[in-house]
């Protein structure tokens, strides 16, 4: 059977990469499924969840600052928020990512973690994970 968690993380930056990890796989333990597939999905406009490498914490500064060289959160944009910038970063890195489930355990990388990612902190963020049997 299907199960469906949520669970809310607090950013604390404007931008910034938060790493999941270990509250998915709390999720998946406590489903009690053995073998399947995981779904993280992110209900916002303005953030976004990717995998990424969690050894070296300068990958994640790489990231952050080059993603807003790319796109700069002031660039004549027209939304009236004021915060196009965090809405185009989030649609290029997506809501969601599935992770195969094996013996109970997310099969990641070694290097490999789960991150929110916030383009329009600081926030309360929503995570949903479905977690599905087979």
């Amino acid at each position: 059977m299907d199960k469906f968690y949520t669970f809310n993380v607090k950013t604390s930056q404007t931008t910034e990469m938060i790493n999941i990890t270990s509250k998915v796989q709390e999720a998946v333990s406590n489903s009690k499924v053995k073998d399947g597939l995981c779904i993280v999905f992110i209900p916002h406009t303005t953030a976004a969840v990717t995998i990424n490498e969690n050894a070296d914490p300068d990958v994640v500064r790489d990231f952050l600052m080059e993603i807003n060289k790319v796109i700069p959160f002031s660039d004549g944009y027209h939304h009236i928020e004021g915060n196009s910038a965090a809405h185009i970063k989030s649609s290029l890195m997506g809501f969601s990512e599935t992770v195969i489930i094996k013996d109970s355990r997310l099969v990641l990388g070694t290097w490999q973690s789960i991150y929110l990612t916030e383009f329009d902190g600081p926030r309360v963020r929503k995570v949903h994970v479905k977690i599905i049997e087979g």
